[in-house]
């Protein structure tokens, strides 16, 4: 059964399962951390879980104060492992990133400040930093871990190696040229940057248009930097694809999608051409990245999304209503322009008494089965061909009328 793990603005995190009887889905919640009576400055803002070779779940918290936590996961609760702070963050910025692997812990800030943190054994950690452009929106590490992205506000779409980010500080100047040719700013790439976007054309009155990402997400698990699918939103309600292997503009610009307060979270789907969109106002979209349709919506959100966590089959959302949903999902059609056939509904909601803030997936629960719509439907399908069977072999028996029999094999057809 889908569990999660559900992270608020005063820096509770809770354990949320879902189990489903006559009635529908039901939630239990267990909590693992008390949140704090200090308002918001202990507010968890990204949540990322990991799991071990030998079983354990590893669970990465990053707070609003600058400090990070490694949680070990069990029956019994949560435990800290290791837990440090990013003393470059500074007041009123944020974390735009976080990513537990088997490397390490990355983070990131909105000022830019890059950290791959390794705990050790001991309780001890070391770091190696990084700097990246600040006004940053959202940082994304690839599912490979050898590349990652980032976009922001007058900050492009911009894809890094790894490894090269940790390592590069400065590129070395070219003494033999006495009158080296100038080049713009944004076309020179930064040590371990390997590929960046460019701005749209200039609108109708020749103006440039302005750089606003709020959102961005991997389509991709490719681990070539120049095979990698993109998804970006703006604060403008656009959503963007771009192809590094194709240009630096993107390749698709669907407008209009988010209808207020521009894009606000994105995240990849489980089927290969679907994507979840969420805008400022009360708007969750399911997005057909095939034409850039909407597929569906669901009803019944009276806040902002603010997280969003994929699992096989369901989807969970965190609401500024205070709100923590679980929604059904359907693949998009498998012809484009084909019209959707299912829609998505929520399945459950639970009140949360404050906001939540970020919700992860919990990867050591169960979660192959799949949604109540699917299973009735194959119960079904099986139900209507075991009665088709039966039908026929009354026909077969029916000697004195064939014309009969090829009437009742060909119905079944239709």
């Amino acid at each position: 059964m889908p569990a999660y793990f559900v992270g608020d603005e005063l820096g509770s995190l809770k354990s949320t399962k879902y189990s489903r009887n006559d009635e529908g889905w039901t939630a239990t919640s267990n909590p693992l951390l008390e949140g704090t009576s200090t308002g918001r400055t202990r507010a968890i803002q990204k949540l990322s879980a990991f799991k071990q070779l030998d079983g354990e779940v590893l669970l990465a918290t990053a707070r609003a104060d600058g400090s990070t936590s490694v949680l070990s996961i069990s029956d019994e609760g949560a435990e800290v492992v290791s837990e440090w702070k990013e003393t470059r963050l500074k007041d009123g910025q944020c974390f735009v990133g976080l990513s537990a692997t088997d490397k390490g812990i990355y983070t990131c800030t909105s000022n830019g400040a890059l950290r791959l943190t390794k705990p050790g054994e001991d309780g001890g950690e070391s770091s190696d930093l990084g700097t990246l452009p600040m006004r940053l929106a959202q940082w994304r590490l690839s599912s490979s871990g050898e590349t990652f992205a980032y976009a922001g506000d007058e900050v492009e779409l911009s894809v890094w190696n790894t490894e090269q980010a940790f390592i590069a500080k400065s590129q070395p100047k070219d003494e033999s040229s006495e009158k080296p040719k100038k080049r713009k700013r944004n076309e020179q790439l930064l040590p371990g940057e390997i590929w960046r976007a460019k701005n749209l054309p200039n609108d109708e009155l020749n103006l440039r248009q302005p750089v606003r990402n709020t959102a961005l997400a991997y389509l991709q698990n490719s681990s070539a930097a120049s095979n990698q699918h993109l998804l970006v939103g703006t604060q403008f309600g656009d959503v963007r694809r771009y192809d590094t292997r194709a240009a630096r503009r993107p390749v698709a610009n669907w407008k209009g999608i988010g209808k207020t307060g521009g894009i606000q979270v994105i995240e990849k789907g489980i089927s290969e051409h679907e994507a979840y969109v969420a805008d400022g106002g009360c708007s969750l979209y399911a997005l057909d990245l095939r034409n850039g349709k909407i597929s569906y919506g669901y009803k019944g959100l009276s806040g902002s999304i603010t997280t969003l966590a994929v699992s096989p089959n369901m989807l969970a959302s965190g609401c500024q209503d205070r709100y923590v949903r679980l929604h059904s999902t359907f693949p998009p059609p498998s012809q484009v322009g084909q019209q959707q056939e299912k829609k998505g509904d929520v399945l459950d909601k639970t009140y949360a008494k404050v906001v939540p803030t970020a919700i992860v997936c919990d990867i050591s629960a169960d979660t192959s089965l799949a949604a109540p719509q699917n299973e009735g439907e194959v119960e079904n399908d099986e139900d209507e061909d075991k009665l088709w069977e039966e039908m026929e072999e009354a026909d077969s028996q029916d000697e004195d009328d064939g014309k009969h029999s090829r009437k009742s094999k060909k119905s079944k057809k239709l």
